[in-house]
C-alpha cells in the first residue's frame, strides 16, 4: 500500500470506530428528553427510572466518544498537512466552535443530569436533559458543516498563494449540503438509538425483568423508531440523494453502478459492477424510477461514468456500489421491522410474540452496519478529491510521514481500540444486567 493509501485507511479506520458512539448518544439524547417528558406529564416514575437508566449509557458513551475522537483530530496534522494548511482557514472554525460550545456544554449538562437531580428538581432535571440534547444535536452539526464544506465547497475564497479561507460565514454554515446532511445523519442516529432501546427492552421482556419499565421503553422506543426511520427514507434521504445528483453526479453513478449515460435511467436492485468491461453484470432493474428519485421526472437523463473523464471517477466503484446497496437495503429492512413491531405493539400481541421479540433484541447491530456503510458512500463517492473539484485527496497528506509509521500507529490504534472494546462492553452489560435504578421491586425477580 502506498502512503496515500495507508492515511486514508487509518483516517477510515478511526472514523468508522469512533462514530460508533456519537451515534447512540446523540439519538438518546432525544430518548431520554421524551423519557423525562414522559415522566413529568404523566408523573410516572417508571419513565424517570428510565431516563436515569439510559444516561448511565449515554455517559459511557459519550466518554467513548471522547477517547476515539481524539486520534482524528491529530490527524488533520500529522497525515494530513497539507489538506490542514490549505483548507485550515476554513475548516477549522466550526471544529473549534465544536469543541467550544457544543461539546462543553454536552459534557456541562450530563453532569448536573446525571448528580445535580436533588439541587435541580424535577423541571431543572428535564431543562439539564434538554441542554444536553442541544449539546449533542449542536456537537453533530459543526462535524458535519465541516465535511459538507468537503463536499459542496461554499462561502470560501482562495488566496493568492492558494489557501482557502472563510468570506462568508451564513453560506458555509447554511450550506445546504450541510442541512440535508445533518437532517439525514440525526435521523439515522435516532433509528439506531430507537434500536439499541428496544433490544434491551425486548431482552428484559424475554427474560421477564422489570416488565414494567420494559413495556414502557418498547412503546416509546418503536414509535419513535419507525417515525424516524420512515424520516430517513423522505424527506432527508431523498433530498440528500438529489444533492449528490446535482453536484456529486460522478457520484451517483458509482453508487448505481452506471457506466452508460441514458435517459430515462433505471433504478438497479442488485448486480455486480465490473469495472473492466464498464458493465453491469446480472443486474435486477426497476424501469425509469432512478430519472424520477434522482430529477423528479421519469425522462430525466442520469449520466454514467462514461461522460467523465477516467480520473475524475470514484477510486473504487465497486466498494461504493456495494456500501451504498448495503445501506439502502439495511434501511428498508430496518423499516419492515419497525413497522411490524408497530402493528403488533398497536393489536396488544407484541409482548406475546417471543420471535418478533427476539428478532428486535437481535436487530440492534444492523443499523450501525447501516450508518457506516452511509459514511463509506459518502466518502467513497467524493473521491478522488478531499475537498470538491478544489483539492484532490492526493494533494493532501504530509510529504514527510511514510506508510510504514502510519500503518505501524494504526496496528497501535487496533490493539488499543480492542481493549477500549472489552470495556466498553463490560460496563454497558453490566448496567444492563442491573436494570434500572428503582424503590419498585423489578416484576418477575421477586422471588
Amino acid at each position: 500500500m502506498s502512503d496515500l493509501s495507508w492515511s486514508r485507511f487509518q483516517f477510515g479506520f478511526t472514523v468508522s470506530y469512533h462514530y460508533l458512539f456519537p451515534q447512540l448518544t446523540m439519538g438518546l439524547a432525544l430518548l431520554i428528553v421524551i423519557f423525562k417528558v414522559l415522566a413529568l406529564r404523566r408523573n410516572d416514575t417508571h419513565f424517570d427510572d428510565i431516563a436515569k437508566f439510559w444516561a448511565k449509557i449515554f455517559a459511557i458513551n459519550f466518554a467513548m466518544g471522547v477517547v476515539t475522537g481524539i486520534p482524528m483530530e491529530f490527524q488533520f496534522g500529522t497525515n494530513w498537512g497539507q489538506f490542514s494548511n490549505r483548507a485550515g482557514g476554513v475548516v477549522g472554525l466550526p471544529l473549534a466552535m465544536e469543541g467550544l460550545f457544543a461539546f462543553f456544554a454536552e459534557s456541562s449538562f450530563l453532569g448536573l443530569f446525571l448528580f445535580g437531580e436533588r439541587k435541580l428538581g424535577p423541571k431543572g432535571h428535564l431543562g439539564a436533559a434538554i441542554m444536553v440534547l442541544v449539546g449533542s444535536w449542536l456537537s453533530g452539526y459543526f462535524i458535519i458543516a465541516t465535511n459538507a464544506f468537503m463536499q459542496h465547497p461554499v462561502g470560501y475564497r482562495t488566496t493568492s498563494n492558494g489557501l482557502f479561507e472563510l468570506s462568508n460565514f451564513t453560506a458555509f454554515i447554511f450550506n445546504p449540503w450541510a442541512i440535508w446532511q445533518y437532517c439525514h445523519n440525526m435521523c439515522a442516529s435516532v433509528v439506531t438509538s430507537s434500536f439499541v432501546v428496544t433490544a434491551v427492552g425486548s431482552f428484559w421482556v424475554l427474560m421477564g425483568w422489570y416488565k414494567e419499565h420494559a413495556t414502557r421503553i418498547l412503546k416509546v422506543s418503536i414509535s419513535v423508531g419507525l417515525l424516524f426511520s420512515l424520516l430517513q427514507l423522505f424527506p432527508t434521504g431523498d433530498r440528500q440523494g438529489k444533492m449528490v445528483a446535482y453536484y456529486q453526479p460522478t457520484a451517483l453513478a458509482g453508487m448505481e453502478g452506471k457506466y452508460q449515460s441514458s435517459a430515462p435511467a433505471d433504478l438497479v436492485i442488485i448486480g455486480q459492477p465490473d469495472v473492466d468491461d464498464q458493465t453491469l453484470q446480472n443486474p435486477i432493474v426497476v424501469p425509469k424510477v432512478l430519472s424520477f428519485l434522482a430529477y423528479g421526472s421519469f425522462g430525466a437523463e442520469v449520466k454514467g461514468l462514461d461522460a467523465f473523464p477516467r480520473d475524475q471517477w470514484p477510486d473504487n466503484v465497486e466498494l461504493l456500489y456495494y456500501v451504498y446497496h448495503i445501506m439502502v437495503g439495511l434501511g428498508t429492512m430496518l423499516i419492515g421491522v419497525m413497522f411490524l413491531s408497530f402493528i403488533l405493539l398497536r393489536m396488544g400481541r407484541l409482548f406475546t410474540s417471543r420471535w418478533m421479540l427476539w428478532i428486535l433484541m437481535l436487530a440492534f447491530p444492523f443499523p450501525y452496519i447501516a450508518t457506516i456503510a452511509g459514511w463509506m458512500t459518502a466518502e467513497l463517492g467524493r473521491q478522488p478529491w478531499v475537498v470538491w473539484q478544489l483539492m484532490r485527496t492526493s494533494q493532501g497528506t504530509s510529504p514527510y510521514v511514510s506508510g510504514g509509521n502510519v500503518a505501524f500507529s494504526t496496528l497501535g490504534f487496533m490493539g488499543l481500540y480492542a481493549l477500549l472494546s472489552f470495556i466498553f462492553l463490560f460496563l454497558v452489560g453490566r448496567v444492563v444486567a442491573q436494570g434500572p435504578e428503582s424503590k419498585h421491586v423489578p416484576v418477575g425477580k421477586e422471588a
